[in-house]
């Protein structure tokens, strides 16, 4: 199963997790994506992203038209989140469209005291 860790971490600890797994050649074989905080990380992925994603999960490469048939919304709308997913680099281009390339998806973060 091919799975992409989202994750709230500093580009500091993200390179430090990269450079240790270089380093040892023992990195996970899940993906990650980072974002520096948790409000950018929700900024990103709102319900309808979210919504957006569990459709597309397993489902290979899809137009964008398809992408808004499975969610039941209107094409220009899931244009703008896809173009959201695209920047953040959580979705892929392909040749006929558009591709999540993973089978699940962990969330991980931790709120701690201020």
């Amino acid at each position: 199963m091919k799975t992409v860790i989202l994750e709230v971490a500093s580009l500091d600890d993200a390179m430090d997790a990269f450079s240790r797994a270089w380093k040892t050649g023992k990195g996970e074989k899940a993906a990650r994506i980072s974002f520096a905080t948790p409000e950018l990380l929700w900024q990103v992925l709102t319900a309808k992203r979210w919504e957006l994603l569990r459709a597309l999960t397993g489902a290979g490469v899809v137009s964008i038209r398809e992408a808004a048939r499975r969610v039941s919304r209107d094409v220009k709308a899931v244009h703008g989140d896809v173009s959201a997913l695209l920047n953040a680099g959580i979705l892929r281009h392909a040749e006929n469209g558009i591709e999540f390339p993973y089978d699940a998806v962990h969330v991980d973060f931790m709120l701690r005291v201020a």
